[in-house]
């Protein structure tokens, strides 16, 4: 297909993602867009909002007539709406998980491949301005050497039906680590407890291990916080900085202080810590921000006419869907589990200790 060439992208699902993806989808040249939902008060919603946007009660009714799809409904829907999309020869693009097993994320990527079609996950953070700015800030070097990465991912709200916390929240810390790290993290360690309802975690810890850094990552979410956190620290031997997404100015700051060690010259201070600390400035990187999921819708219509692989593919999907499977089995273990050690097929006993439910996919989609 010529970049000159018109294009009809399907959009399944206008929840709080779907709707954003329809508004932004509906600003680029040469795209246009319909709305697949099961719900006609959505529909309604779409096209009193979008009135030229097509609406459409299933997929299989616009299929034949698309040329991408956009997949954003509730995540255990992901695997099952997108595999016919990829099956049909439709390019597909699918919001974070790309899927909620191994063996679905790796049937998607096999199949992509063998029909020649581009696959690609929403990991809309790898396409913000802050986390490019972050990664230039720690390839540099002005950090020294990352002694660890904190990540939070806090709210109050709003409880899931399908996936627990960590499959929810931690995507988007996952896919912006292995960004930063230019890496996928081989072990997983999970601490996390349902406290509203019982059948999904609503408070996690995950604990990270990236074997090429030589370093740790640490992620907390939660459903169940009173105040939203959208916040990166990255702490290094030189250099600190810290990205907090919440904010509408210095979104990046980067804080020359540190702790030094030595050692002890005199055996009277024997008793005493030895390092010094060390306080300097305080510096706000300029950051010129555009809206991230522009920026990826835009990459995805641009890889769809030309050919290109995404830069958040669906393989770079499949590596976060390994960890948040290991995560699950961390958990049930209560110990580190190597991501490359989970088996792709599971046992249901497996999967119900895992707290993964497979239960009916609909076309809506939550706020998140």
């Amino acid at each position: 297909m010529a970049r000159t060439d018109s294009m009809r992208v399907a959009v399944v699902g206008y929840g709080y993602w779907g709707s954003k993806h329809v508004r932004v989808l509906s600003t680029l040249p040469g795209v246009e867009v319909v709305v697949v939902d099961q719900d006609l008060g959505r529909l309604a919603e779409a096209h009193r909002n979008f009135p030229a946007a097509g609406t459409a009660c299933a997929l299989d009714e616009v299929l034949p007539s698309v040329h991408a799809v956009v997949v954003a409904t509730p995540p255990c829907s992901h695997a099952q709406i997108a595999l016919r999309s990829v099956l049909a020869g439709k390019h597909t693009l699918v919001e974070k998980p790309l899927a909620t097993s191994i063996e679905d994320a790796c049937r998607l990527v096999d199949t992509a491949d063998e029909r020649g079609v581009v696959l690609m996950t929403g990991h809309t953070f790898e396409y913000n301005a802050a986390v490019w700015k972050l990664k230039e800030i720690i390839d540099s070097g002005e950090l020294g050497r990352v002694l660890y990465i904190d990540t939070s991912r806090l709210n109050l709200g709003l409880y899931q039906r399908d996936v627990n916390v960590v499959w929810d929240l931690a995507p988007h810390d996952l896919s912006i680590i292995s960004f930063l790290m230019d890496e996928t993290p081989a072990s997983v360690t999970t601490w996390a407890h349902h406290h509203v309802d019982g059948r999904h975690a609503d408070v996690a810890h995950v604990r990270l291990e990236l074997e090429k850094s030589g370093t740790y990552a640490f992620v907390h979410v939660s459903w169940l916080n009173p105040q939203k956190v959208r916040r990166v620290t990255v702490v290094g031997d030189q250099k600190m900085a810290v990205y907090d997404d919440t904010s509408d100015e210095d979104r990046i700051r980067v804080y020359d202080i540190g702790v030094d060690s030595h050692g002890l010259d005199d055996p009277a201070d024997a008793h005493a810590m030895p390092i010094t600390y060390r306080s300097g400035d305080i510096v706000s990187p300029h950051v010129v921000f555009r809206e991230p999921l522009l920026v990826q819708d835009s990459h995805f219509i641009d890889c769809v006419r030309t050919g290109r692989t995404p830069n958040t593919s669906g393989r770079s999907g499949l590596e976060i869907v390994r960890v948040l499977s290991a995560s699950d089995l961390a958990q049930v273990a209560g110990r580190p589990v190597r991501v490359l050690d989970v088996p792709a097929q599971r046992s249901s006993d497996d999967v119900e200790a895992a707290q993964l439910v497979a239960g009916p996919a609909a076309y809506g989609e939550a706020v998140q």
